[in-house]
């Protein structure tokens, strides 16, 4: 399948995607996780798991432990409710909203257990924040480096997906830890 497809494809689904329902993916990617986390040692959350090439997981990403798995996505959320906030606000893009998405969503090779908070903590944050801004749809744009021209409301809806990319991740490395792999 071409990246047009994939891109077009993508860029619909959000589209049809209310702000509720991104939410609630939200919500629902959160609780995954941390279910996920239930039973993860601090040893075995540290553990760096290669994976296999998947869709979204970049050729640097696929040597990672779980816990820098949840460092990166507190970082990228971050940045995208950064983005959603001065967008829907008409502000200029700066701060968090500006980062290089090829080194500064990195996580430290020693991410621990202390992730999970801040990890949790960012999608709570992120929530809350979305229910109480105004217009979400038809504001400026950024560009997202695959997918394009996104307004406030593509990229709420990119915060869940870019969660459920990496919960596939995640899930990988927690099986392949947990029975000894």
């Amino acid at each position: 399948m071409s990246n047009f497809f994939i891109t077009h494809f993508v860029r619909t689904m959000f589209v049809f995607t209310s702000r509720e329902r991104a939410i609630i993916q939200a919500k629902t990617f959160l609780e995954k996780y941390l279910t996920l986390a239930n039973g993860v040692t601090l040893e075995a959350g540290q553990r760096s798991v290669e994976v296999p090439p998947m869709p979204g997981v970049d050729e640097d990403m696929r040597r990672w432990s779980f816990f820098m798995i949840v460092e990166h996505n507190t970082i990228v959320n971050r940045s995208i409710s950064a983005i959603i906030r001065q967008l829907a606000r008409n502000e200029p893009l700066s701060g968090a909203a500006i980062i290089d998405p090829k080194k500064d969503v990195m996580p430290s090779q020693s991410a621990g257990e202390e992730q999970l908070g801040l990890f949790r903590d960012s999608v709570n944050e992120h929530m809350e924040m979305v229910k109480g801004i105004g217009k979400l749809r038809g504001t400026k744009t950024k560009a997202h480096m695959i997918f394009g021209d996104f307004d406030a409301h593509k990229w709420n809806c990119m915060f869940s997906f870019h969660l459920k990319i990496h919960y596939n991740q995640a899930k990988h490395v927690v099986n392949a830890v947990k029975t000894g792999r």
